[in-house]
């Protein structure tokens, strides 16, 4: 159990992970980060699973593996086959357990553009051998995000990834099996929320290997682009 009182720290705390915000210089300060796997029937079919409309699992990345809009970023180490997936990511204001769905969207604060990095080898590895996703999904550097905009909804539209200008994901957000609302209630009964959470809802069909060199930007209309390159 946490403290509540001031006692001295063995060495200094890591400084707080924040984020960028459109329109403001405030920064939003995260806490935790979620993932959603298989929320899209195309990618789930691709990926090798059955696209019907089963509950969604979660996975997580730590909060400092957020990697700003516009950063380069080493080629990761221990991977041969390290791929993009472009995502909606949602930031939690507020937070609440068993949420349903009409109450989820007063949880939202905003959205941005985001970058689940994966070294799928390394997931291969651990799916056949029924192990956990950790080190496939939580490596340093594996969340790339753009500014976050402020609003609790955002209409349909279309995500889109690139690389170096070339479409390699494109679908719409109606897409999901699981809407946002219907992810931060099956989210809620798993965990109690809270404000500064971030929400990584998915990605569509197309994923596919980066290699040195090679610049990635995710787009979702309305939002700004979560763009990388990789050295």
């Amino acid at each position: 159990m946490m403290s509540e009182h001031a006692e001295p720290l063995v060495f200094a705390a890591p400084p707080a992970v924040t984020l960028p915000v459109f329109g403001t210089n405030a920064r939003f300060p995260v806490r935790r980060i979620f993932c959603v796997g298989r929320n899209y029937a195309d990618h789930g079919i691709e990926m090798g699973g059955d696209p019907t409309r089963e509950p969604p699992f979660f996975f997580t990345k730590p909060a400092d593996s957020l990697v700003e809009s516009g950063a380069t970023i080493p080629y990761p180490p221990a991977t041969q086959d390290f791929h993009f997936e472009g995502e909606l990511v949602v930031a939690l204001g507020k937070g609440g357990t068993d949420v349903t769905e009409a109450e989820a969207p007063a949880l939202v604060w905003g959205h941005a553009a985001g970058n689940d990095l994966t070294r799928r080898d390394l997931q291969a590895e651990a799916k056949a051998m029924r192990r956990p996703w950790d080190m496939s999904k939580g490596f340093d550097r594996s969340a790339v995000i753009g500014l976050i905009h402020p609003g609790a909804t955002l209409p349909d539209g279309v995500l889109r990834l690139t690389v170096d200008g070339t479409v390699r994901q494109e679908t719409r957000l109606s897409m999901m099996i699981w809407d946002v609302a219907g992810i931060i209630a099956h989210l809620s009964r798993l965990v109690t929320l809270a404000p500064g959470d971030l929400i990584y809802t998915g990605t569509p069909a197309g994923v596919g290997a980066l290699q040195r060199g090679q610049t990635c930007t995710v787009s979702v209309d309305g939002l700004s682009p979560a763009s990388v390159t990789i050295a």
